[in-house]
């Protein structure tokens, strides 16, 4: 939580702070850097497996979602068989989405949703929502559980299910997560990178401009105060676990 004790100081102490600041910013900002030049050059993995989506004109490949473009952004959106409406964390990134898609389309980047629900279960809420990205189902294919997005009754009871790498901690089946593909001129298809949990902070703004108020993210568990955005008028919830993971 934020203090409520801050000092308060000359404007030329406060200069001589943030210059002191900005030094260790721009550090970060070249570390940022150079962990995405380390994240592009990791090794890929060719995907040869006939994955299935349903989209509004019927089955597509995952070459398909491609649409003309090189590179696919693919954002595992949480959303399961029977479910009355996506979860909130998903949401929140999902209202970023548009926006960036608008940009995205024209430097060689499709982005697209991918929920494990039937197509036809996710209609109602996308139109409620007003979102105009493309939302494809996977249901009947593997795509989900290879990609460690959904687990199984089995594998939870076994103790063995994974996300993020290492052993599940919680009961979900469904979680959230982003994968990103490459199509080279032959038409081959790889899986460059995965990231769950906190790795999808990346994609939310809102956090971004949070953490430049004197409040900060402002929340107890992650997510806690995010509602789907027709809803923020309701009281807030009580406390609870976040969708999205703590690490």
């Amino acid at each position: 939580m934020p203090s409520t004790d801050h000092p308060v100081v000359s404007r030329e102490q406060w200069l001589q702070a943030r210059k002191q600041h900005l030094i260790r910013e721009k550090a970060f900002t070249r570390q940022r850097d150079q962990l995405s030049a380390e994240r592009r050059a990791l090794p890929w993995v060719k995907v040869d497996k006939p994955y299935q989506f349903q989209g509004a004109n019927g089955p597509l490949s995952l070459a398909e979602l491609f649409g003309a473009r090189s590179q696919l952004l693919v954002y595992h959106f949480m959303f399961g068989a029977g479910w009355a409406e996506g979860c909130k964390g998903c949401s929140f990134l999902a209202d970023h989405f548009d926006g960036a898609n608008q940009h995205l389309a024209h430097h060689d980047v499709s982005l697209v949703a991918v929920s494990h629900a039937p197509y036809e279960e996710f209609q109602a809420f996308r139109r409620r929502m007003g979102w105009h990205f493309d939302w494809y189902s996977s249901a009947g294919s593997d795509f989900n559980q290879d990609f460690g997005v959904s687990l199984s009754d089995e594998q939870l009871a076994a103790g063995n299910a994974t996300y993020n790498y290492e052993q599940a901690s919680g009961e979900e089946q469904e979680l959230p997560g982003l994968s990103v593909f490459y199509r080279n001129p032959q038409g081959e298809i790889f899986h460059t990178y995965s990231t769950y949990a906190r790795g999808l902070d990346l994609l939310l703004g809102t956090y971004n401009f949070l953490d430049l108020t004197p409040k900060g993210r402002n929340e107890g568990p992650i997510m806690n105060w995010v509602r789907h955005h027709d809803r923020y008028t309701q009281a807030p919830e009580g406390k609870g676990s976040s969708c999205c993971g703590d690490d």
